[in-house]
């Protein structure tokens, strides 16, 4: 029995079946017989409130680490947050004996920066998971603030630069850790993904489709880095050229959700909010269309809602700037690309769709072969497995 630490700052709750990647790997990690311990936040992230941490059946050890929280997620009293987190984080790590591994999810940076150094000052091998580029993610909606984020910038720099492996969520992300590493050769892409043989076995809830209407879905946050405006905007013109027979159902919540709901007064849109992982794929499993919109300077690159719309056979309407996943689209012929900020082109594209039923339904089967090829947790994480158990050795 090897002992393993994992320290992500943000994870599903332990209370419900989420999607997490690092949940995911734990419990892999425990059932094949390690000692694993799991260090994370009390404080959602997504519910803005304090986790349940009591009456956790797991196969391993969760340690919940205090911080403040926060209600807005840029915000000041967020980065104060973060830094309280780190603060206790590492007191928590100081106060146990040493495992043989860490692996390490980046972010948040505050958490992963004293994880690093942590591990350097006791010479204890980890790999760090890039799952988000900070500060980069950031300047999108902090724009002309770069002098904030110089010291977040450094402690970037030294996590990547130390670690003994780099596993990343897409290739964009490893050349970022790769630009402050001598060794190159330790760093793998694995993308986010969802066990596919899980995934197939949520039932799909039966819905009411008035005509048997096409519906467009989205999953995810509703935020600024999420174009949703773009869409609502080429429904509009759809609607305006008196094309009907489909609906636009989206799935998720944010900080932009009354923002989005105004906007598309009047258009066939709903709003679900969000829902647990099971449900929101049984409702999705009834969708036609998926669109990707992020938002023009995003940052996000190979995301979860990807991983899902491919596991879903869906085809992709895309708007995001990530040359990775335009390319994956591309390929695999699965998807439309559009221009980021062109809701004409995105108007086409789902017109394209709508009035071709035969493409669509070639595109969603190419979209499921994808999932099985690139997203398979149940197959791909098995490398990640791979190279803690190599650094164990």
């Amino acid at each position: 029995m090897k002992k393993i630490f994992i320290v992500a700052h943000f994870c599903s709750d332990f209370t419900s079946r989420g999607n997490n990647r690092f949940n995911y790997l734990a419990s892999k990690l425990a059932e094949a017989g390690n000692e694993v311990h799991f260090f994370t936040t009390d404080f959602s992230h997504v519910k803005k409130r304090r986790r349940i941490t009591e009456n956790l059946n797991l196969p391993y050890k969760v340690h919940f680490i205090h911080e403040n929280g926060y209600q807005k997620n840029v915000s000041l009293r967020r980065i104060l947050s973060h830094r309280k987190f780190g603060i206790n984080l590492k007191k928590a790590l100081m106060s146990m004996s040493p495992p043989e591994v860490v692996y390490l999810a980046v972010p948040s940076i505050d958490a992963a920066f004293v994880t690093a150094e942590y591990c350097v000052k006791n010479n204890i091998p980890y790999l760090v998971d890039i799952q988000d580029l900070w500060p980069e993610a950031f300047q999108l909606v902090l724009k002309h603030l770069d002098f904030l984020f110089i010291g977040m910038q450094k402690k970037a720099d030294y996590i990547y630069k130390n670690a003994d492996r780099v596993i990343a969520v897409s290739k964009t992300y490893s050349s970022r850790a790769n630009s402050v590493r001598k060794d190159t050769k330790n760093t793998l892409c694995v993308y986010l993904g969802t066990d596919l043989e899980v995934f197939d076995k949520y039932p799909v809830i039966p819905v009411q489709k008035k005509d048997n209407e096409i519906w467009i879905v989205y999953i995810g946050t509703l935020g600024s880095s999420y174009n949703i405006n773009i869409v609502i905007e080429a429904i509009r013109q759809l609607y305006e050229k008196g094309i009907r027979g489909f609906s636009f159902q989206v799935f998720g919540d944010g900080p932009k959700m009354e923002e989005f709901q105004s906007n598309a007064v009047g258009l066939p849109v709903h709003f679900w909010g969000r829902l647990p992982y099971a449900e929101l794929i049984g409702y999705v499993k009834n969708g036609d269309i998926a669109v990707n919109p992020i938002a023009k300077g995003a940052a996000q690159s190979i995301i979860n809602k990807h991983a899902d719309y491919a596991a879903a056979g869906l085809p992709v309407v895309n708007t995001q700037e990530c040359e990775e996943y335009r390319d994956l689209l591309n390929s695999y012929k699965c998807g439309i690309n559009c221009d980021v900020e062109s809701s004409a082109q995105v108007a086409e594209a789902l017109q394209e769709l709508i009035e071709n039923p035969e493409k669509k339904k070639q595109m969603g089967r190419n979209s499921r072969i994808m999932a099985e090829e690139l997203f398979d947790r149940s197959h791909t994480y098995n490398r990640i497995v791979r190279e803690i158990e190599e650094l164990v050795r």
